[in-house]
């Protein structure tokens, strides 16, 4: 937007309305030696949970789906969406085969069946009964990382019924008959046994985001019944997905979360014990399948992996306080520290979309019981009790507050909003822009008046803070600032620095989330980061650890009918900054957002109780549309450049790209 530009409608008050318009020169004034507050690292945590892609098909290493050829995994909506997507899908349905198992030769017709109540894993196993003299079988499509790793490593269950004896697994280009590689395997045993195999592909022969297909192929007039396949890359990591991992562990995230909507209905036990007995089930919340393959033990281990804590949510739908006391302990055991960790009580109860949320009347007890149950095993153990969002807390955060203090040392909040979502007609993308980036302004003041209703509650003053463990901008509309585009990479920037300056009052916050929505994605078989992740990345990695005193005047705006969430927002700063110096003072950090669409921001710098050294460290992230994003085709499309810039001794300038995020770093002299 230009400079004292004004948007309106006819009949209407201006929608987005200059109060202050850039200064031809800004200036930014730090002062090293005020040091405001502390800045934990846990504000640079993350969030984890089973929808979409996130885990299984993402994190999990695992290339096949349904591998325990079970009935309902999907919900009808999702089903119908899978055969939407692949209408080949729709005869194997018609031949009693799992989604999304194919035949080898569909026109061999009905040559399956599935058994039921003696299965190798969950319920339901599958019988192939082989026609002699032609190729029968099932196969699979998958995309495999072959810019990683050719190696690929399996395993099924299998009993002999009748005739031959001989299984082949292979890989083949999808829809074709070539072999890639295969391996034959003799199964003799009438009773269920476990066979393992290894495919090797020739180089060259499969690219990247090629499908292929996984192909069990009988022989003869052979008769089996098979269960619980898996196909690994060889170079998974216990399970993990390396190139999952090492950007996670690139991300210095010090919490994950585990929780979500599905937590209501997840019962942990389910996700424990051998990986290949473990029941598959669906995911209610998202209508997917929850094969608990990656389950505590996983998700603890991913934990250690990456350098990061545990933040667990227990089941307070369908769950007992027993089973969250038990779950608590399991923990404690598998961990160390043996206890302290963060346990968050319940998610979005607020919400009749999660199973079993209590009533009104039942909330203040249930919170209470539970929480006596988990502080019965683990006394240190750290609560975050269920909060409500910051557009309308009051009524629910003061039920929370009525239980004594000492129940819960959190109340968490949640902020996922459809950024494209705005009251006025025919916006502008610009206009959405701006709203957008407004938004964590206007958070940042209910956060203040939300600590302040707690303050005002006799013995938890002080004592009682507030859990962002949920923030994300799901868009709404193709150009609106999304978790996937440069758009919401320019409003994570300006949430952190809103995140940074309230660390005292909200000690703890969970990008939403480590995989998908605004982290790391995984698509046919390649893995990528997102603008918002590069942005987190900036400033989790930066060593910024104690807030110091900064002033810019760059100018203002207010928004009118914007985000249906925060519609008004007066004196949005152009310029957002924040800064901060490592525990010794000996580095200081400025992190910028320029809010300003078309207006190169530049800024005269004065540090004081600093005496810099001659160059800063740069970190800027921009790109030339705010819809840009990465994917599979172009995974670095939108990342951040990075310099070094000389600081003159007398005066320094430095101009902030328009709608950028900018670190800049600095060394005592």
């Amino acid at each position: 937007m230009a400079v004292g530009a004004v948007f309106s409608v006819a009949g209407a008050a201006a929608q987005i309305t200059v109060n202050e318009p850039i200064p031809p020169i800004a200036h930014i004034n730090v002062d090293a030696g005020a040091v405001r507050s502390a800045i934990p690292r846990t504000i640079f945590g993350t969030f984890l949970e089973p929808i979409g892609n996130s885990t299984y098909n993402g994190l999990w290493a695992e290339l096949l789906q349904n591998p325990s050829f079970e009935a309902g995994l999907w919900s009808p909506q999702m089903q119908n969406r899978m055969m939407r997507e692949d209408p080949e899908l729709v005869r194997s349905s018609n031949l009693a085969l799992p989604l999304p198992w194919e035949p080898l030769d569909a026109r061999q017709g009905n040559r399956y069946e599935i058994h039921y109540g003696d299965a190798a894993n969950s319920w339901q196993s599958l019988r192939v009964f082989a026609l002699p003299g032609e190729a029968t079988g099932i196969r699979q499509k998958v995309y495999l990382p072959v810019q990683r790793t050719r190696s690929y490593v399996g395993s099924f269950y299998a009993r002999h019924l009748s005739g031959a004896t001989e299984v082949t697994l292979e890989l083949r280009p999808h829809d074709q008959p070539e072999m890639l590689a295969g391996e034959k395997v003799q199964v003799t045993a009438t009773g269920w046994t476990r066979y393992t195999f290894k495919l090797d592909l020739p180089d060259g022969k499969l690219k990247p985001l090629e499908p292929a297909d996984f192909v069990v192929q009988l022989a003869g007039d052979e008769r089996i019944e098979l269960d619980e396949f898996s196909l690994m890359p060889a170079d998974a990591i216990d399970g993990l997905d390396p190139d999952v991992v090492k950007l996670a562990q690139e991300m210095k995230t010090p919490l994950v979360r585990f929780g979500g909507n599905f937590t209501s209905s997840y019962h942990w036990r389910d996700g424990i014990g051998p990986r290949d007995k473990r029941v598959n089930m669906l995911n209610n919340s998202w209508g997917i399948p929850e094969y608990n393959t990656f389950g505590t033990d996983e998700f603890l281990e991913f934990c250690r992996r990456i350098g990061a804590q545990p933040q667990i949510a227990v089941n307070m739908g369908s769950g007992t306080p027993e089973e969250a006391a038990d779950w608590v302990r399991y923990v404690d055991r598998h961990w160390t520290p043996h206890s302290g960790l963060l346990w968050e009580l319940g998610n979005e109860l607020w919400g009749n979309w999660n199973l079993g949320y209590p009533a009104h009347s039942e909330l203040a007890a249930r919170t209470a019981v539970f929480s006596k149950a988990i502080r019965a095993v683990d006394p240190a153990a750290r609560l975050i009790a269920t909060g409500a969002d910051m557009d309308g807390f009051s009524e629910w955060n003061g039920i929370q507050l009525t239980d004594p203090p000492g129940t819960f040392n959190y109340l968490s909040t949640h902020f996922v909003v459809g950024t494209g979502d705005v009251l006025l007609k025919d916006a502008t993308p610009d206009f959405v822009d701006e709203a957008s980036f407004a938004l964590p302004v206007e958070v940042e003041r209910k956060l203040r008046q939300a600590q302040d209703q707690i303050d005002r509650v006799p013995g938890y003053s002080g004592k009682v803070h507030l859990a962002f463990t949920e923030w994300l901008w799901t868009g709404g509309r193709p150009e609106a600032p999304l978790f996937l585009n440069t758009g919401g990479a320019i409003t994570t920037g300006a949430f952190l620095n809103m995140l940074i300056r309230n660390s005292e009052i909200v000690p703890i916050s969970d990008m939403t989330g480590i995989m998908d929505f605004a982290g790391i994605w995984k698509v046919k078989g390649q893995v990528f980061a997102t603008p918002a992740y590069y942005v987190f990345k900036m400033y989790s990695s930066a060593d910024a650890a104690r807030l110091v005193d900064v002033t810019a005047d760059s100018g203002r705006y207010s928004v009118a009918q914007g985000v249906k969430r925060f519609p008004s927002i007066d004196n949005v700063p152009y310029l957002d900054v924040v800064a901060a110096t490592n525990q010794d003072g000996s580095r200081l950090t400025l992190f910028c957002v320029n809010r300003s669409l078309g207006t190169d921001i530049s800024a005269r710098i004065q540090l004081d109780h600093f005496a810099a050294a001659p160059t800063a460290d740069v970190h800027v992230l921009s790109s030339a549309s705010l819809t840009d994003r990465n994917d599979e085709t172009a995974p670095t499309r939108v990342t951040p450049a990075d310099s070094v810039e000389q600081i003159p001794t007398s005066g320094w300038t430095h101009i902030f790209p328009h709608a950028s995020v900018t670190v800049i770093s600095i060394d005592r002299r």
